[in-house]
């Protein structure tokens, strides 16, 4: 309650009959819409936490044709603890679905929306399902701006730092014996990039993380990659590129490169999808103000 009077500017009250709200008229009814289908998704078994209330408002604002049963009620994996992972904005289901009816998508957006994670939670039950016989995960290893030295250790241990992201989004989803289990058998690989050269990845869900530091020929090499009943989804950030500066993003590249091939689905996401700390969203949209205006070309 006190989320919806703070994000409408309005004040919700209990009375005998149910509830009572006041304040501007468009934005009392739009808390009505909100209270109303957060009832319905919490009496059929959700836990509807605050910033549901606050994604909620954005989904049901966006239009008067649109219910949170479009976006919220249809989980893309249900993991080994019961967690539910579904989308959680209307652009997140667009997603979901583009990544479901497409071989190839590319998913473009701040930190924090949710690309990994549900390309992950798409892998993970594909496979279950039998659609695929492996999962390839794979990122660039590229320094984010630190000089991390000579690491350490065997080949493995070398490149674990720049992978352990996308082992955590796995071991969100599957029990850690399940995973060693299946990383051992090869069924799920996590493996840099720069391992993917001279393969044909077949039968396989494969998603490519981190690719704004990718460059163009590392894109291309990785797309061509695809082999026979294989899907792909790429994602990163194109407003965080490590890459040194004379290099171009392979991401920022295909974007423009391949954007009018058919069977092709490019997602685009921003702020208002970020689904972590409420704060996140706040520091994505003031870095996006504040960005430096780029120096006039002699």
């Amino acid at each position: 309650m006190r989320a919806l009077e703070d994000a409408l500017k309005v004040s919700v009250a209990m009375t005998n009959g149910g509830l009572r709200i006041e304040g501007d008229a468009h934005e009392a009814e739009l808390a009505g819409r909100v209270l109303r289908e957060l009832y319905d998704m919490a009496g059929e078994g959700s836990v509807v936490a605050p910033a549901d209330v606050l994604r909620a408002i954005e989904i049901l604002g966006e239009s008067r044709g649109a219910t949170l049963a479009q976006v919220f009620r249809e989980p893309v994996y249900v993991s080994a603890r019961g967690k539910e992972i579904a989308p959680k904005t209307a652009n997140q289901r667009h997603y979901v679905e583009a990544m479901r009816s497409h071989d190839l998508t590319f998913a473009i957006g701040p930190a924090g929306t949710g690309k990994t994670y549900l390309a992950m939670a798409m892998a993970v039950a594909d496979f279950f399902r039998g659609r695929f016989s492996r999962i390839i995960l794979t990122r660039p290893a590229v320094e984010a701006g630190e000089k991390l030295g000579f690491l350490p250790g065997d080949l493995a241990e070398k490149v674990n730092p720049y992978l352990r992201p996308l082992y955590d989004a796995l071991h969100d989803m599957v029990s850690l014996d399940k995973a060693q289990t299946m990383l051992e058998r090869g069924t799920i690989e996590v493996a840099p990039l720069a391992f993917m050269r001279g393969r044909t990845l077949n039968n396989a869900f494969v998603i490519l993380d981190e690719a704004q530091n990718t460059t163009r020929e590392q894109m291309k090499m990785f797309l061509t990659r695809l082999g026979f009943e294989s899907k792909a989804v790429v994602t990163g950030d194109v407003t965080q590129v490590d890459l040194p500066s004379e290099s171009h993003s392979g991401l920022r590249d295909a974007r423009q490169v391949l954007a009018s091939i058919d069977g092709i689905a490019f997602v685009e996401f921003d702020d208002r999808d970020v689904v972590r700390h409420p704060l996140v969203k706040q520091i994505i949209s003031a870095y996006e103000k504040s960005k430096p205006a780029r120096p006039a070309k002699s």
